[in-house]
């Protein structure tokens, strides 16, 4: 089949709604900048239309399905879904059509519906989100049982099929290109990572609405409230610091939403943390960037586990755009993402986990120093304008697009590497800390918390 001039890309995400998933939205507005028509296929979040337009990109959006619960919900989610997003497959096809199906996980369940396109000359591109077998490992632990062997073969088939049936696959780091060239038997010319870094010319410090509580030290933690995510380690720190080391001097805002909420709620009142710790629930970017920009540490609590292990984590990258040094368990892809600009503690170790808060707040010379090398590492090594290119290049080689000029005037995938942006307001208008201003940066982030520096 010859692709036309301008190919469309169907990109099918079922986990979380867009533009709220980061990755996703990202990758659409680089297609969309590189000449491709996108749509999405996603489910609704609160309050959301079932058609919208943003930035030129058409959202169509289904109603979720109900919370699931047991094996038997997640399979009545699954296959809710699935039907919904064929359904409205079939209806973009029709009003807008589509060249490319870029399916995310999880769940790997939208390689049939890739399949049954393919028949009529779709190409397909797998945009692999998580490893559902070490998910599964790090909820159940090693399967033992017929039924636990039998779901988890089942896993393990459904991401077999996926990655076959993939044209190319497209990982978030270089242990999962690993296990898809290896466990999915792909040729390493075929798999292409992709970080989930942010822009940081739109994710970065801004000065506060408001007068800052110059009372306390700030730790945030972002990010989804799952069994996996281990949010009750944010708890027990906040317990010894407030409880055991004295320190009212801190509070926690846990920002995000998950299966844990509620039980997070109660636990933290249990605990005797209500004055201590404030919970947003589902937070846009807008109030993301007044925490993060306030915060004097940023929270990783994400236990060793077979997933955990080898994931990128998307709120470590956002701590160190916003210039917060991390503190996370000890895990290969943080170590990647943070390098030396975070302090690591051994999984579990929740008294090791306060130590190294409570150094960090402590010390303000070491807090300032990982501030900024988190912010220029992120600028320098992770940021998404180049993996952007490297992303937009996979669609290119497979729809045989010529090559492409950048509105800067040098070849997409040969950009220079990214300064720092100057003064400005963002979208919410407020005043965006200037970055090209010696000393501004180590000014606003000596600021944060109860001892500023004059």
């Amino acid at each position: 089949m010859r692709m036309p001039q301008t190919p469309h890309v169907l990109v099918i995400v079922q986990n979380l709604p867009v533009p709220l998933d980061r990755r996703v939205w990202l990758e659409a507005q680089a297609l969309t900048a590189a000449g491709y028509v996108v749509t999405v296929i996603c489910p609704k979040g609160p309050g959301d239309p079932a058609r919208e337009t943003i930035d030129g990109i058409a959202i169509y959006k289904y109603r979720p399905a109900p919370q699931a619960e047991g094996l038997l919900g997640f399979v009545i989610e699954f296959v809710y879904s699935w039907i919904r997003t064929a359904w409205l497959s079939i209806v973009v096809r029709r009003e807008r059509g589509f060249d490319v199906i870029q399916a995310c996980n999880p769940p790997d369940t939208y390689w049939l519906l890739a399949a049954l396109w393919r028949l009529r000359g779709v190409l397909f591109i797998f945009d692999q989100h998580d490893l559902n077998p070490e998910l599964f490992r790090s909820r159940f632990g090693e399967p033992s049982s017929r039924g636990q062997v039998a779901q988890y073969r089942g896993l393990v088939w459904l991401e077999r099929m996926t990655y076959r049936f993939a044209h190319r696959v497209i990982s978030t780091n270089e242990s999962y290109r690993r296990i898809a060239i290896q466990r999915g038997r792909r040729s390493p010319s075929d798999v292409t990572v992709v970080r989930s870094g942010p822009d940081t010319t739109r994710m970065r410090p801004v000065h506060p609405r408001g007068e800052p509580d110059r009372g306390r030290h700030l730790l945030v933690y972002l990010g989804i409230m799952g069994p996996q995510d281990g949010v009750d380690a944010v708890l027990e720190v906040m317990a010894e610091l407030v409880h055991h080391r004295g320190h009212t001097d801190v509070r926690a805002a846990l920002l995000g939403f998950g299966d844990c909420l509620e039980d997070l709620k109660e636990q933290a009142h249990r605990l005797g943390l209500d004055e201590y710790v404030e919970f947003t629930g589902r937070v846009g970017p807008d109030v993301i960037a007044d925490y993060l920009s306030a915060a004097s540490v940023g929270l990783c609590p994400d236990r060793k586990t077979p997933l955990n292990d080898v994931s990128t984590m998307n709120k470590t990258m956002e701590y160190m755009a916003y210039a917060v040094p991390p503190v996370s368990f000890d895990l290969t892809e943080t170590r990647v993402s943070a390098a030396e600009t975070g302090l690591y503690v051994p999984s579990g170790d929740v008294p090791g986990f306060a130590d190294a808060v409570e150094r960090l707040l402590k010390d303000a010379d070491l807090r300032t120093e990982l501030s900024l090398a988190a912010r220029v590492r992120l600028v320098e090594s992770l940021d998404w304008r180049p993996q952007a290119d490297r992303y937009v290049g996979v669609f290119d080689d497979l729809t045989r697009r010529p090559a492409r000029e950048t509105p800067e005037g040098w070849p997409a995938r040969e950009r220079r590497a990214p300064l720092e942006p100057g003064p400005g307001r963002d979208p919410q208008g407020r005043q965006y800390v200037d970055l090209r201003l010696p000393g501004e940066l180590e000014r606003f982030v000596r600021a944060r918390g109860p001892h500023p520096t004059a």
